[in-house]
């Protein structure tokens, strides 16, 4: 446990209408009473209770620095579970520099990034990965990513790891123990009876780990591509998106000659769109340039929107098209549907594995199922209910495949009739792995550069 007490400041550095100073350690109340004056000059601040705020002034020496709102939490009981204390001045960037060197003069060290929530970590009030998620939920730039945040720094995500753990020490514990004691714990048919329990945990792996892709993805945003031949309509419905005129929208084919890019919240999620130059065979050396763009963000793109002019037959460009995207997760948008239809959804559904809806973009028709239709590609119901867990971290991604990679060794053991202590070899590995995630078997290396990530003061 580190003893020493740090400091730093807890808010943006920008002018606001508060600031705060945090200091935690086991000087951090004998800091606080060297630059502390109450207004009515009363007993000094260690010696008053946890919790509690005072007014008064911070002092550096004889100069009085500004007016402020002090909160003391004695430990246990704080973020750090040390003994904290936080200062609560005016917002400017320049009174907030000053109480700082002021309190670093005065017994303190500076913070480094996310020292706060190191000491949370290492003096055991969080685990490993609620401490992540402390960033997480700062980062945050959409309602999925936020609730997911919040979700993993409840605990969610440590019980279910905290169970699956339980539950393999259990077994190899068992083990062991009729290892070294034969005559009263058979093993007798063991294999047989732990077989469907290792196959239970191994779908539970395998769900978590299947909710990665989609989980990063929701978490920075869908990268949406809107493609389709010119004056299909995918400017206006990139407009109809994003409920403003930001895309030119003409009669002329070929209006839109570079990628246009902007980013929309729905339904909780981040949409980052890009409308594309119309792809078809074109001699126009500029809007070639548009077109040979718009191909090369298709295979980056999460989520492909295919602008169909429903209102002409398909052409040799909407095959092209549809060669380009297949494969990709897509929704097709039959569009102009207020006027008379020449496209129906099974030429598209004999070319392509894509969701189909028909919309009129510029009337703002089928925008609704749309935006309904993509919620539904990437989310199963409202965001996260039931306590349902996104993996959205890849250190945590790669130790759900690693403890699932250890467990299937134990089912070929079962298979192949191995002795019972290879299953406890591969038992632990398992428990291993998953205490890598709440940070039980983690070395000192990884929890600095995981902390390093973090802001200041937090």
């Amino acid at each position: 446990m580190q003893t020493d007490t740090i400091a730093a400041i807890a808010t943006a550095m920008t002018n606001a209408g508060i600031g705060v100073i945090r200091i935690s350690g086991e000087d951090a109340f004998a800091v606080i009473d060297r630059i502390y004056h109450s207004k009515n000059h009363n007993k000094k601040l260690s010696q008053c209770k946890s919790h509690t705020i005072h007014y008064g002034y911070i002092y550096d020496g004889e100069e009085m620095i500004d007016e402020v709102m002090v909160l003391l939490m004695r430990s246990p009981n704080s973020y750090t579970r040390e003994d904290t204390v936080e200062i609560d001045c005016h917002g400017g960037v320049l009174v907030m520099k000053k109480i700082l060197d002021t309190v670093l003069k005065n017994g303190a060290r500076p913070a480094e990034p996310g020292e706060f929530t190191k000491r949370a970590f290492l003096n055991g009030r969080i685990d490993l990965a609620q401490a992540e998620s402390v960033m997480d939920v700062i980062s945050s730039r959409n309602e999925f990513a936020r609730k997911s945040s919040i979700q993993q720094l409840n605990g969610t995500l440590t019980y279910k790891i905290k169970d699956l753990r339980e539950k393999i020490i259990y077994e190899t514990a068992f083990i062991e123990s009729a290892l070294d004691d034969p005559e009263h714990i058979s093993l007798e048919g063991y294999g047989e009876r732990i077989l469907d329990k290792v196959k239970s945990m191994n779908q539970e792996l395998d769900r978590m780990i299947a909710s990665y892709d989609n989980g990063s993805i929701l978490r920075e945003g869908i990268d949406t591509l809107i493609i389709g031949k010119p004056n299909a309509g995918k400017s206006t419905l990139m407009n109809a998106l994003l409920k403003k005129e930001r895309a030119i929208v003409t009669d002329i084919a070929g209006t839109t000659r570079d990628v246009l890019e902007e980013s929309i919240q729905l339904n909780g999620i981040s949409l980052n769109i890009k409308d594309t130059a119309g792809i078809r065979d074109t001699e126009d050396i500029i809007e070639k340039i548009g077109v040979d763009k718009a191909k090369s963000y298709i295979e980056d793109a999460d989520l492909i929107l295919y602008v169909v002019d429903a209102s002409i037959p398909l052409d040799k460009n909407d095959a092209s098209i549809m060669e380009l995207i297949a494969g990709k997760k897509c929704i097709v948008l039959l569009n102009k549907s207020d006027l008379e239809t020449q496209v129906t959804e099974q030429e598209i559904t004999d070319r392509l594995d894509a969701v189909i809806l028909s919309a009129s973009a510029r009337e703002g028709d089928g925008i609704e199922e749309l935006e309904a239709a993509i919620t539904k590609l990437f989310l199963s119901g409202e965001i996260l209910q039931n306590e349902e867990v996104y993996i959205t971290n890849i250190r945590h991604k790669d130790a759900l495949i690693q403890a699932r990679e250890s467990l299937k060794l134990v089912q070929e053991s079962i298979g192949s009739g191995m002795p019972e202590d290879f299953y406890s070899i591969d038992l632990m590995n398992a428990y291993v792995e998953l205490g890598n995630i709440i940070g039980e078997s983690v070395g000192e290396n990884l929890v600095n550069e995981i902390f390093q990530k973090f802001c200041m003061g937090k």
